[in-house]
């Protein structure tokens, strides 16, 4: 974890150090991190580009083309996001290695609904006072969410800023841009009733709904401790909750590039459920109909549910429930995209389907409807 034990002046006279900052530390991040950084990036990132003032990115090869392909139109696309209060559970778990994951999840998973692919990566992290230690962790993992994207961490910047943060404490803000051809970017536009919703599994809680699960597992006298097994899973509470979000990102431009055309819009679950972000990329006065049998959710937001206790309306609107990301394709090509998701080592589940004049809801008993209107 990150150390602010305060460090005191030798020499007499008030340094940068003395009111809390130490520049010899930031170095050493650099230094620590080098490895780490260098491992995301190919040819596209041009020598020079770690440690200068700007990364500098070459978006078209000496042919003019990007990823193999000529570019008629190309768009670029941006998404930046945070990891939220899910950093209380890992400072409280003292385990930083996958905040990292997480925050390259939450931005390039939402790059890639546009139908975009990711490029490169930009990271921010604020402390009151840096350990290199922990920073170096928190940037490995980052790292190896841009290797798992296929994006290059391009640059960052670690801000020491003592008194602002609480000790031992940190934040992190990412910033990704990726790239579309503009006949080829997901808006939505084609899709109509009748096609089909398909469920990619997620990897639990993911990054989203953890100041309510602070608030129903972790705070009060009836706080649960991080360090048992709640429900014979094999594994502690604190380690079920550390659990990365899914990047998406491989599979899904591996759907595009064989079935663009059938794919017609995908949604990112976060913040908001499948309430709220499914009908993100509904036309207006479409719905959908989601069946909650068809999808197996994971039994921590069992326990969330039940410990609150927590609205079974309310886990819909807040949580993933089971499924990271969703993708709508016409009906025809729903089998034979579904089997390529499973073969490219996603859990993939039909899970309802695309109507008109309804809206969502989610039901709780085998066979009940979940029902979705924009």
């Amino acid at each position: 974890m990150v150390d602010d034990t305060p460090v005191e002046s030798q020499s007499g006279k008030v340094s940068y150090r003395d009111a809390g900052v130490d520049i010899d530390a930031g170095n050493e991040v650099v230094s620590r991190i080098r490895d780490a950084v260098q491992s995301t990036q190919d040819e596209r990132v041009l020598d020079g580009s770690h440690g200068a003032f700007g990364g500098f990115f070459r978006l078209l090869d000496g042919a003019g083309q990007l990823f193999g392909k000529p570019l008629k139109d190309p768009i670029l696309v941006g998404a930046t996001d945070g990891v939220g209060t899910k950093l209380k559970v890992a400072f409280a778990c003292k385990k930083l290695d996958t905040v990292g994951i997480d925050l390259v999840a939450m931005c390039v998973n939402d790059l890639v609904v546009g139908g975009a692919r990711p490029l490169f990566f930009l990271d921010y992290v604020a402390t009151g006072k840096i350990s290199p230690e922990a920073i170096a962790v928190v940037v490995e993992g980052i790292a190896e969410g841009c290797r798992q994207s296929g994006c290059a961490l391009l640059g960052g910047e670690t801000a020491e800023m003592p008194g602002f943060y609480q000790p031992g404490e940190l934040d992190l803000a990412g910033f990704s841009v990726g790239v579309v051809e503009k006949e080829e970017i997901l808006d939505g536009a084609k899709v109509a009733a009748g096609d089909v919703i398909i469920g990619l599994a997620s990897n639990g809680v993911h990054s989203n709904g953890f100041s309510l699960v602070r608030r129903v597992l972790m705070d009060g006298e009836n706080a649960m401790p991080l360090d048992q097994d709640p429900a014979n899973w094999g594994h502690t509470l604190g380690e079920e909750l550390m659990r990365p979000t899914r990047i998406y990102v491989k599979s899904l431009l591996a759907i595009l590039e064989n079935h663009r055309s059938s794919v017609h819009a995908l949604a990112h679950i976060t913040g908001g459920g499948l309430l709220e972000n499914i009908p993100r990329v509904l036309g207006a006065g479409q719905g959908a109909i989601l069946h909650r049998s068809a999808w197996d959710r994971p039994s921590i937001f069992s326990l969330i549910e039940e410990k609150g206790p927590v609205a079974t309306e309310e886990m819909d609107r807040v949580f993933n429930q089971g499924i990271g990301m969703t993708v709508i394709v016409d009906r025809a090509s729903s089998e034979t995209i579904l089997q390529q998701f499973r073969d490219l080592g996603e859990t993939a589940w039909v899970i309802g389907e695309v109507v008109d004049g309804m809206q969502v809801e989610v039901t709780g008993d085998v066979g009940e409807r979940v029902q979705i209107v924009s």
